[in-house]
């Protein structure tokens, strides 16, 4: 039942345009995401966390992260959010985006 739904992503994202295909992937890698900074970041306004997260993620990353909202989030998976939200750019960003606007 997983490949099915792997192949008819794969075909889905190969027909798509570039721009599309870039949605699609932060859309999928935005749904893991979320499930993780659930878990690991309680408390933290969620919306501005995701955004964070996924503007500091490399294409790379990105990729990862959309192929495993497939299957769900792994052990590599939340390895993977817990490093780019330590990189001080998403670090900054939170600050200023995700935590700021609810203290003032």
């Amino acid at each position: 039942m997983k490949w099915p739904a792997l192949f008819l992503v794969a075909i889905t994202v190969s027909a798509c345009t570039p721009a599309s295909r870039d949605d699609v992937t932060r859309s999928a890698a935005r749904s893991v995401v979320s499930r993780v900074v659930l878990d690991w970041f309680p408390g933290v306004p969620l919306q501005p966390a995701i955004d964070c997260v996924i503007d500091n993620a490399s294409t790379p990353e990105l990729r990862g992260l959309a192929s495993d909202a497939v299957l769900g989030p792994t052990a590599a998976t939340t390895e993977s959010v817990i490093r780019i939200a330590s990189r001080p750019q998403t670090v900054d960003c939170l600050a200023r985006d995700g935590v700021a606007p609810f203290l003032g």
